[in-house]
């Protein structure tokens, strides 16, 4: 392939993905984040920095109580953040929280382009991939919030599921109730802990997921402590943005 040939291979490229303009431009991922505010560490969903690649923010604004219950009250203002992030050019919408899934089905049906708002969104993929035999121990920060319901809205249910509550941590409270003293070693040691007794207790767990979205910085710990495959939403986030944006692959024959 000589120079000219290139130039009009990536030109063509870009025609195909044009888009209305805008004031800025380059976002492939929206992400709905809700206003909380605590240290948002590299890794987590809400911290631009964890992505190779630009993401672009639109905050929304309700207790974080009533996403976990998801309350009929916040629908609309998820659905109208959505519909902002569309607007602006994104390929793919995310939730910077895992019991956004709540609203999953209705924020999908109200825009032209994918949506993956919770981790959870991984679950049917994660069953496909291991032994009918392995469950699934799913680290919630709200455990008693996933239930059947909340699971049939991102193509799941509750069978081969194990939910760990990780939201009764001492060290996770500066997190949830954006409360002083956020010990990021703390909540390191207590998370390892959690996942070592829990796979030394449950010899079938295959594979473990990160429902929360403050988890990633946590991931590879947990990892290296089970020896397992772990799943959190910015495994999710890699996979969807590939997904929309493909890229053209140089290499020798």
């Amino acid at each position: 392939m000589n120079w000219k040939s290139t130039i009009e291979t990536r030109d063509e490229l870009l025609d195909l993905h044009l888009v209305t303009p805008h004031y800025t431009a380059g976002f492939a991922i929206g992400i709905i984040a809700v206003h909380l505010i605590y240290p948002k560490l590299p890794g987590n969903v809400a911290n631009a920095t964890t992505y190779p690649f630009p993401v672009l923010y639109r905050e929304v604004f309700f207790e974080i109580e009533e996403l976990f219950s998801g309350s009929n009250a916040i629908k609309d203002q998820v659905i109208e953040a959505a519909k902002y992030l569309e607007k602006q050019g994104v390929r793919a919408i995310i939730g910077a929280c895992g019991y956004f899934a709540h609203f999953q089905e209705a924020v999908r049906e109200a825009v032209d382009i994918p949506v993956f708002l919770s981790s959870l969104c991984q679950l049917p993929l994660i069953k496909t991939g291991i032994s009918s035999k392995k469950r699934i121990a799913v680290f919630a920060a709200s455990g008693d919030s996933i239930d059947d319901e909340l699971l049939k809205k991102v193509g799941t249910d509750s069978s081969r599921l194990l939910i760990q509550d990780i939201g009764h941590l001492d060290s996770f409270a500066g997190i949830r109730y954006g409360s002083n003293g956020f010990d990021n070693k703390r909540l390191t040691e207590e998370l390892v802990e959690v996942a070592e007794n829990l796979v030394s207790e449950n010899q079938d767990v295959g594979a473990i997921l990160l429902e929360c979205s403050d988890l990633p910085p946590y991931a590879k710990a947990i990892q290296a402590a089970t020896g397992l495959p772990v799943y959190d939403f910015n495994t999710m986030i890699d996979l969807i943005y590939h997904s929309v944006v493909q890229k053209t692959y140089f290499g020798y024959l």
